[in-house]
């Protein structure tokens, strides 16, 4: 029986190819801007390690006091002694304080002359890389036992081996960063989670370049022109030795806790320690801590701009003024084959029929529309940089999963389009039809 509606409904679109064309465009078009957007949407908002981010929290001690905060709110970043504290007690499964790093780095098979490579990295613990599962081509991350000693060694990029090596195992090569000679100890495969939710929770054009040993960093004044946030507003970027001393917040810090209950213990564990800094006078005020997950923590930094969600319902709206002229449309089509229903009607056809063939037709109308709506929203999303930021259009992808939802949507939105055209032309009374005719 499909068959048949479907070869009718064939030849109705057939006899108005004007009007059909209209409708297939207006799908198309609506649908593509709504999933262009969305694709962006999904990109921005989507969980950067779903495996693992419900056991990766992001721990925040109030260092500066009620007088300088927003909202109740503890700075997102810790002291050099907090984060040190932290290191050193160890309550989580894995931990690692964190800091950015950007250098400009020659390259040692450079011609004199040659440009020089911007590079960013960070600075972190061992821990980092089985905490985050980063994924290795060659060799390791390196040992507990090489932060304690402050080795100068260094993980680095596919990408960053490729420029420095010209690719291949370089594990056990030596390179140059900051004044300093590290040996390389692994070699990651790509990776670039966005947002690079370890560092603040930004977005980042590309991978890091390397890892080293924040210990040897500390050590070696690696990190003397460090970016800080302090209560006064002051800058310590000139005396590095201050800035350990201070109050001021500058290292990120990310711990794995198992289970629930390790998270619970974790929180008791924060109290217990700012408690014992108010009781020794460091910090007067009662503790202000937070402790919040990988979602969590996304949900509360924002880091989705408003910009991305307003475009998103702006799209959603122009798909439904789309599908609003699509009913008109159908409206005036349906009605105008009247005599066509009611001789059906009058030969013994039901309702159910009726409702059938055309909601046939207007699901060829909508894989018309989706198979539009395909094109119009690869265009799109391979534009969408020229409205939107270039760290947020990298983020939209044409997948499979995008491809499906696009003809989903496309052909679910015509049906639902067409139930009140279909409802209206189903109740044509067939006597008073045949009668007019």
């Amino acid at each position: 029986m499909f068959a048949y509606y479907l070869e009718l409904a064939v030849r109705s679109l057939r006899r108005s190819p004007g009007l059909t064309a209209l409708m297939m465009l207006a799908i198309g078009f609506g649908v593509a801007a709504s999933m262009t957007m969305y694709s962006v949407f999904r990109g921005v908002s989507a969980d950067p390690i779903p495996w693992k981010s419900s056991q990766l929290f992001v721990p925040q001690i109030d260092a500066w006091g009620p007088g300088h905060r927003e909202n109740g709110e503890p700075p997102i970043t810790l002291t050099y002694i907090d984060a040190m504290a932290l290191m050193r007690q160890h309550r989580g499964l894995r931990q690692s304080a964190i800091a950015p790093i950007w250098r400009s780095i020659t390259p040692p098979r450079s011609s004199p002359g040659t440009d020089l490579i911007e590079t960013r990295g960070y600075a972190v613990y061992s821990e980092f890389f089985p905490m985050l599962d980063l994924p290795f081509h060659h060799g390791s991350g390196w040992s507990a036992g090489d932060d304690e000693h402050r080795a100068a060694v260094v993980v680095i990029s596919d990408h960053f081996n490729q420029e420095m090596f010209g690719g291949g195992n370089s594990v056990g090569k030596t390179i140059a960063i900051a004044n300093h000679d590290y040996r390389v100890v692994g070699v990651t495969k790509h990776w670039n989670p966005q947002p690079e939710f370890f560092s603040l929770f930004r977005f980042q054009p590309a991978e890091p370049d390397f890892f080293l040993p924040l210990s040897f960093a500390v050590a070696n004044n690696v990190l003397s022109d460090i970016a800080s946030d302090c209560a006064n507003g002051q800058s310590l970027r000139t005396d590095f030795a201050a800035l350990l001393r201070s109050d001021c917040v500058w290292l990120s810090y990310m711990v794995e806790l198992d289970s629930p209950a390790a998270a619970q213990a974790y929180r008791q564990y924060l109290d217990a320690y700012a408690s014992e800094l108010q009781q020794l006078g460091r910090f007067p005020w009662k503790p202000n801590n937070r402790l919040r997950d990988v979602p969590a923590f996304l949900n509360y930094r924002q880091v989705v701009p408003s910009s991305t969600r307003v475009s998103l319902l702006v799209a959603q709206g122009l798909l439904v003024v789309c599908l609003l002229n699509t009913i008109g449309l159908l409206l005036a089509k349906f009605l105008r084959r009247s005599g066509e229903i009611a001789v059906r009607r009058a030969l013994g056809a039901s309702r159910a029929s009726i409702y059938a063939q055309f909601l046939t037709e207007a699901g060829v109308i909508g894989v018309g529309g989706g198979l539009l709506g395909l094109l119009f929203t690869a265009i799109g999303v391979l534009s969408v940089g020229v409205v939107m930021p270039a760290r947020l259009a990298a983020l939209a992808r044409f997948d499979p999963t995008l491809l499906s939802l696009t003809l989903l949507l496309a052909v679910t939105a015509t049906l639902l389009a067409a139930i009140y055209p279909v409802y209206r032309a189903s109740r044509v009374p067939p006597a008073l039809q045949l009668k007019a005719s």
